[in-house]
């Protein structure tokens, strides 16, 4: 096994476990993530997110279901299951993920996932009506970026 693949399964292993200290120590500094709902994350706000979101988790599972690296890149398939917290809604979330190393560290993390099939899971009727318009998923992104800011204020004090 490649050692970046094992890297992404160590990470993977660390989000199973809710271990998000062992998550954010898988990042270089200069780690960029992207998803649907956190566009654009750089440095400790890739690791503040892993942070929030499993600070949140009451009944999140995670299972790595694939998993491939060599000496540039990755890619990981990922489940997760979960009941989101403001609508109490259950949501499985099937997740494709790309990588990208230097120096033994993952510093590109990609994850791509069909926000319409979650917004439909997570929201309910609402979700299902307009997973699809846009602006259901900026009004999303906005309150996701709100609450790691919050986070991120909590945690500096």
């Amino acid at each position: 096994m490649h050692p970046h693949e094992a890297l992404i399964r160590e990470f993977y292993a660390a989000f199973a476990r809710r271990d998000a200290e062992s998550m954010a120590r898988c990042y270089g500094k200069e780690i960029f993530f992207s998803d649907p709902v956190f566009p654009k994350l750089k440095g400790e706000e890739a690791g503040d997110m892993w942070r929030m979101l499993l600070s949140r988790a009451a009944d999140l599972e995670v299972k790595l279901d694939e998993a491939h690296a060599d000496a540039s890149e990755g890619r990981a398939r990922w489940t997760a299951t979960y009941t989101f917290s403001k609508t109490g809604r259950p949501v499985v979330n099937h997740v494709s993920a790309l990588f990208a190393f230097r120096d033994g560290k993952i510093v590109r993390h990609y994850d791509r996932f069909s926000f319409y099939k979650w917004a439909s899971q997570a929201l309910g009727p609402v979700g299902k009506a307009l997973g699809w318009f846009a602006p259901l998923k900026w009004k999303i992104r906005k309150e996701a970026a709100k609450g790691l800011e919050k986070f991120r204020e909590r945690k500096a004090a």
